[in-house]
């Protein structure tokens, strides 16, 4: 018998130590989003953005599952709002400033591989799912999206799962670049607590501009290189060096 849903349907979102944790939570569901949640990640995105505080951002969900995707019953709805609320939610991970991580359990499937997509990276734990199903549904995925997976897994792994929409175990996403990581169960949680301290603790300088020229932007030289110039972190870097000390890095994003 299928759980009862008790909670409301939530993203919730947490800093400490420099890593904000968003988790989708409505687990009696497999973290299925209903359009509010589409509708909230933008907004939570942006905040988490412009907080100092947050040096790297995780992404996961509540219980033993990542997410199913969107709500099914909003699909039956005329028209593509829900599409529409899940490709703004993408771009808007896809844009977040800082590194992003998506720790992975149980189903990433439909929008929710479409979210961890968007991140810069993906641990999972072993057991894994992850599935592209439009096809399933008769939607036709968006071109941002598609463009996205492509480039992330190549054509034919991209062709496979959006023609399909068969669900892959961990070990394949592994072997395709779906996943950068495959934990063994019950070590998720320390290996992304272990990484992302280390990416709160690099310089963010090195981090955006190499987020930037990774997604294809070509014109930012001049920025970054005024940026690099003004901030003191290739001195601070090198003094810790030096000095047998971990650096201190105080440069931060501003726009």
């Amino acid at each position: 018998m299928e759980p009862t849903e008790t909670a409301t349907p939530r993203l919730v979102s947490a800093v400490a130590d420099g890593v904000a944790t968003v988790t989708i939570t409505r687990p009696a569901k497999h973290n299925a989003l209903t359009a509010d949640m589409w509708r909230a990640l933008p907004d939570v995105l942006a905040r988490m953005a412009t907080d100092p505080a947050v040096r790297a951002l995780v992404l996961t969900g509540a219980g033993d599952s990542f997410s199913a995707g969107a709500d099914i019953g909003a699909l039956r709805e005329p028209g593509d709002a829900i599409q529409d609320l899940s490709v703004r939610a993408e771009e808007a991970l896809a844009a977040f400033p800082k590194p992003t991580l998506a720790a992975v359990r149980g189903y990433c499937v439909g929008g929710g591989s479409q979210l961890a997509v968007a991140c810069d990276l993906r641990f999972a734990e072993e057991g894994a799912r992850f599935g592209v199903t439009p096809a399933k549904l008769g939607v036709v995925y968006r071109s941002s999206s598609t463009r996205r997976l492509v480039s992330l897994v190549g054509p034919s792994t991209a062709k496979y799962l959006l023609f399909s929409g068969e669900l892959i175990e961990s070990g394949r996403a592994l072997r395709t670049g779906l996943v950068d990581e495959v934990l063994a169960p019950g070590q998720l949680g320390g290996r992304v607590a272990e990484f992302t301290r280390i990416l709160a603790a690099r310089s963010q300088l090195t981090q955006a501009a190499a987020k930037e020229y990774a997604a294809g932007r070509e014109d930012r030289d001049a920025y970054w290189d005024e940026q690099a110039r003004g901030s003191g972190d290739r001195e601070e870097g090198v003094a810790a060096f030096l000095e047998r000390r971990t650096p201190r890095f105080e440069w931060t994003a501003r726009d």
